[in-house]
């Protein structure tokens, strides 16, 4: 491949998957999981729109109020359950709202890796 796309590492790949598509939020943060209210959503999270997931739906994100335009962490999930794995974004979120998401998954059967984006 060639061209300006072939030139950009990861992470730059992930910022232009937020920033060319349209973000939607269908569980606002302090909402409860539709099917398992104990797990309460402690920031934004949604998907983009026009794009395709591990699970045929949109690529999820984790949007946060950070001032940083960027994708600042991934997770890594895999749910034993319903047989699937995953990456979701953080978009904007800060150093302790992607601590938030990760005691979020702490407790949940779905395990979830979470990568820093480094420098942060």
């Amino acid at each position: 491949m060639t061209g300006a796309w072939s030139d950009m590492d990861v992470w730059r790949h992930a910022d232009l998957l937020v920033e060319e598509g349209r973000l939607v939020i269908d569980r606002p943060g302090g909402t409860s999981h539709p099917g398992h209210p104990e797990f309460v959503y402690p920031v934004d999270y949604g998907y983009i729109d026009g794009t395709r997931g591990g699970d045929g739906e949109g690529v999820d994100v984790w949007v946060g109020t950070g001032p940083a335009a960027y994708v600042t962490a991934v997770a890594c999930t895999i749910d034993p359950f319903r047989k699937n794995a995953e990456v979701k974004l953080f978009w904007r979120c800060t150093p302790e709202q992607i601590d938030q998401v990760e005691d979020f998954y702490a407790p949940q059967p779905q395990a979830g890796l979470i990568i820093r984006r480094p420098g942060l």
